[in-house]
């Protein structure tokens, strides 16, 4: 499959700026659940999951939400999106609070962004995340056997990469297999060397890019994925999307493909903390089926 990136340039490098939108939305409530549940979760901010000389203080950090006097509760890590470049964790502090008030931790981490760092750092980041929870939840009262996930844009690739090439959980000595399932958001899975808006987070490297698209590592045995996009979403990410959940099937991974109706680039993270939303109930119908 060829992919026009003309208008998928422009998009994604405006994304920085509509993150910066959604920044000001969280802080104002406006995606936060309809009905308080603040006595059903509780929120332990800002953990260090890299510690070494190396690391960034504001970077490598996450929030961890729980449910409230609950033990063996699935749990979700998830991944930002913001074109690689943008994004922190606080604008997501609706999305980890109702997963949490309905019985499922979520963990939010924040990576290291670009021109900071260039692909692999993105990845190597969230790898870091990723080990981090698998070795700690349980003290905050999840189930270790049952890690799912998920990402929005930007945050869909780094999941379904993390998957799918398990070097990366490798170096930190885990596997793909400790993993239930996958979803990815709006999610972009090639990266094309020469195209404007990969040229900074991945280089002008063909091999390197190729590598570092989910859909090269598609053909192999993978977690289950739900694969969603919004029927507004930016130029490709439709095509992106059918293809990936194409090549897993094809691989006889478990897939699942979902395209959610009068949504766009952004409304399909914004809604999705909303319990009534279609897209968050078959993401958690997806999480409660793979826990079996």
């Amino acid at each position: 499959m060829r992919y026009n990136y003309h208008q998928l340039d422009s998009l994604l490098d405006d994304e920085a700026s509509a993150m910066n939108v959604l920044w000001v939305l969280a802080a104002l409530g406006v995606s936060a659940p309809a009905d308080d549940k603040s006595a059903l979760f509780e929120k332990h901010a800002d953990i260090a999951y890299r510690t070494d000389k190396g690391a960034d203080k504001a970077r490598h950090v996450l929030d961890v939400y729980v449910p409230k006097g609950k033990k063996d509760f699935p749990t979700v890590l998830f991944v930002h999106g913001g074109s690689w470049k943008s994004g922190n964790k606080n604008i997501y502090a609706s999305l980890g609070q109702s997963l949490a008030a309905d019985g499922i931790g979520c963990v939010i981490c924040n990576y290291r962004l670009s021109p900071q760092v260039q692909h692999p750092g993105h990845i190597e980041d969230v790898a870091k995340a990723f080990a981090w929870t698998a070795e700690n939840i349980a003290k905050y009262g999840g189930k270790q056997e049952q890690l799912f996930l998920c990402g929005h844009s930007a945050g869909g690739h780094l999941v379904s990469l993390l998957v799918t090439d398990e070097q990366y959980l490798k170096a930190e000595k885990h596997s793909p297999k400790e993993i239930k399932g996958v979803a990815s958001l709006s999610g972009v899975y090639r990266i094309i060397a020469g195209e404007r808006v990969f040229d900074g987070p991945f280089g002008k490297d063909e091999k390197v890019c190729k590598l570092a698209s989910p859909l090269t590592h598609a053909a192999g045995k993978h977690p289950p994925f739900f694969i969603a996009y919004a029927d507004n979403d930016f130029p490709q990410l439709d095509k992106m999307a059918e293809d990936m959940h194409a090549a897993l099937k094809k691989a006889e991974s478990p897939t699942e493909l979902v395209k959610c109706k009068e949504r766009n680039h952004y409304t399909i993270i914004i809604q999705f903390v909303n319990d009534a939303d279609p897209l968050n109930k078959s993401f958690r119908a997806f999480v409660e089926k793979n826990c079996k």
